[in-house]
């Protein structure tokens, strides 16, 4: 079943990749709540305007792409957007629930490493962290926070990949060849919140 999604990115940098997803969805492109073409321009506009304006996209949606490029920290709203995305807000009748979230790596110069840290653990099976630097808190604190925990390996202390953190990170061509694989994924987990120790503030 199609899920609606926002795809929260840096526009100057992530614009390509975007158009990438938009295209892998097919047919499912068209549950997208994000902007297009045909959205306002915004670009003189106060920020409590451009703010209503994203909380009107994203209130209806159930899932968030977050795409996460070098610069994407530098944003003005990326951050704020993931704030929404996981809160619970009321207007009408009508109350949001959290949107599951999963952040797509972008691959730079044919690579990943500009935010992969590859190490092995004690059985000699690779593991991979990432640089804290290029990522909000928001999100490096909605990591490796399943509750109860949720681990592939309790002696070298490795998580599950896919449900061992409330945001899943996957790499650009990986998520492009699975999308709604990946995309289904964050919505079981946001109707399983409560497994999770969620960071909701920025």
């Amino acid at each position: 079943m199609a899920k609606k999604t926002f795809i929260s990115y840096k526009y100057d940098e992530a614009q390509e990749l975007r158009n990438k997803i938009l295209q892998k969805l097919g047919e499912d492109a068209k549950y997208y709540q994000g902007e297009t073409s045909d959205s306002p321009d915004l670009s003189d506009a106060s920020t409590e305007k451009i703010k209503e304006y994203l909380k009107d996209m994203i209130f209806s949606t159930s899932v968030t792409i977050l795409i996460i490029s070098p610069r994407m920290t530098q944003s003005k709203w990326i951050d704020w957007e993931i704030e929404y995305a996981l809160h619970e807000y009321k207007r009408g009748y009508i109350t949001s629930r959290s949107n599951g979230i999963v952040g797509v790596i972008m691959k730079v110069n044919g690579s990943y490493d500009w935010l992969k840290i590859h190490g092995y653990n004690i059985h000699g099976t690779s593991t991979v962290k990432y640089r804290h630097e290029y990522l909000y808190p928001i999100v490096y604190l909605n990591r490796y926070n399943s509750n109860p925990e949720i681990k592939h390996c309790s002696e070298c202390d490795t998580y599950d990949f896919m449900n061992g953190s409330y945001i899943t990170l996957v790499d650009e061509d990986e998520f492009l060849n699975y999308p709604n694989y990946y995309i289904d994924n964050a919505f079981d987990k946001s109707k399983q919140f409560s497994n999770y120790k969620l960071k909701k503030e920025r």
